[in-house]
């Protein structure tokens, strides 16, 4: 009985001293992040904003003067993935300052009951690549506006991911939306 009892015991300890080393474990395992820095964050948002801004306001030069000289955009129709420069997206916003008016642009994601923020960056998964940086704003919203010529009010989706340099001026944009969808809704019928 008593070699018994010992066994348990023993059992018992070992199991004890087992969990503490797991639990040891798990501690090393989480690092720690840097604190995001909400002040970059909340500049980089206001460069984008104040692009969509003269946008809506169909102001090309003040456009022109938030983006950097040797930016990227990739845009938004499939093109095989190239890149493009700043001088063809100032000629594809005039495209759309020519033939739109009432330009607006409201940001966020529409959910069923609310709309929710329409800027994020950082991320939190996958875990390797996980970080706090506003490297890459990605911004959620819808534009409308009245196509020139029909009359026709149209609406888009929209989701775009930017980047913003320490000089405050957009270096790489790469945007999403439905170009053809545009194009169905001036031609319906009514």
């Amino acid at each position: 009985m008593k070699t018994k009892l010992f066994g348990l015991l023993m059992l018992a300890v070992l199991t004890l001293f087992s969990c503490k080393e797991k639990e040891q474990e798990v501690e090393v395992l989480v690092e720690e992040t840097e604190a995001p820095d909400s002040a970059d964050y909340d500049k980089k948002v206001a460069v984008i904003r104040a692009f969509f801004q003269a946008h809506s306001d169909e102001d090309l030069d003040a456009q022109s003067a938030l983006l950097a000289d040797d930016m990227n955009w990739s845009p938004p129709a499939y093109n095989g993935n190239q890149w493009l420069g700043k001088e063809d997206l100032l000629a594809a916003l005039k495209s759309y300052h020519d033939n739109f008016d009432n330009i607006k642009y409201a940001e966020g994601i529409v959910m069923p009951d609310s709309t929710a923020n329409g800027f994020w960056s950082g991320s939190v998964f996958p875990g390797q690549n996980a970080n706090a940086s506003a490297g890459v704003i990605r911004v959620y919203g819808t534009w409308t506006a009245t196509h020139t010529e029909s009359g026709k009010e149209i609406g888009v989706k929209f989701f775009n991911l930017s980047s913003v340099n320490e000089d405050g001026k957009i270096v790489q944009s790469s945007d999403y939306f439905d170009v053809n969808g545009l194009a169905a809704q001036i031609a319906a019928q009514e």
